[in-house]
């Protein structure tokens, strides 16, 4: 049986990756933590969540937790994520890392400590819709190369922190990664009098708005026609599922940084 532990556990995804655990087989909650000043610190984590009281507190930092677990699961905030990795360099548990927002120097760190130390789980988008969307959006770059203009459009709540989204910029590295480009074809911002949409540019839209969960659309558009794959997503279980099937499968990895495309078996 697999012990997680779980960071941010009464947030919108810790919340939710806390009800699948429960709900899957060969996995079960060790331990939930949060933030040292959170209300919830102290209290029994299914009280908190609205469920039977499960004789688990609600602890106040990784330290007091980790020992209890065999992988941590954590869709927090990059500076909370990467201290948490530092911390876990100490003990080599498995990580299961969903959050998004990182700096490259901070995801480079995080990196380096889990080839070092633990095996790694880290996308920024865990449902299975969305990494057959990589490898679609991949064919379609091959298939319809520079002839094509490349625009992403990202959609999410309000409340989101980061822009552009994680899975946004995974989409545009993997078609600037096709196309043999870097980042410096990213165009995140058009306003004003802006000239002919250069050929070598990869646009990326970002919308913030009420309560969408997350939609992702790729649109290729070429002379007389136009080819968009999106993927929305109804639910925040999309990606709690996706983190759970994560944790299962990172335990007793060797160290290192895995994807989901390890995970699913898509590599």
């Amino acid at each position: 049986m697999v012990k997680a532990v779980v960071a941010g556990a009464t947030g919108r995804m810790g919340s939710r990756i806390i009800q699948n655990i429960l709900k899957t087989e060969g996995i079960e909650l060790a331990a939930a933590f949060e933030r040292k000043d959170h209300p919830a610190v102290g209290k029994d984590v299914g009280q908190v969540l609205g469920l039977p009281e499960m004789g688990i507190p609600i602890e106040d930092a990784l330290e007091k937790v980790i020992d209890k677990g065999d992988v941590i699961i954590d869709f927090t905030f990059h500076e909370a994520s990467l201290a948490h990795a530092r911390i876990n360099a100490k003990y080599g548990k498995a990580m299961v890392i969903g959050t998004t927002g990182f700096s490259k120097e901070e995801l480079s760190e995080i990196h380096q400590l889990a080839t070092q130390h633990f095996p790694l789980v880290q996308a920024y988008n865990m449902s299975l819709g969305i990494n057959l969307l990589y490898k679609l959006v991949e064919l379609a770059t091959r298939v319809l190369g520079q002839g094509f203009d490349i625009e992403i459009i990202e959609a999410h709540h309000r409340l989101k922190k980061d822009a552009p989204s994680g899975t946004a910029l995974a989409l545009a590295n993997v078609i600037a990664q096709t196309l043999g480009w870097d980042e410096s074809s990213f165009r995140f911002c058009r306003e004003g009098i802006i000239g002919q949409r250069p050929s070598q540019e990869i646009g990326i839209q970002t919308i913030r708005a009420g309560e969408i969960v997350g939609e992702h659309t790729v649109l290729f558009a070429g002379p007389g026609e136009r080819l968009e794959l999106t993927h929305r997503a109804a639910s925040r279980d999309t990606f709690a599922q996706g983190a759970v099937k994560a944790a299962l499968w990172v335990v007793g990895k060797a160290p290192g940084v895995y994807n989901m495309q390890d995970v699913l078996g898509l590599k």
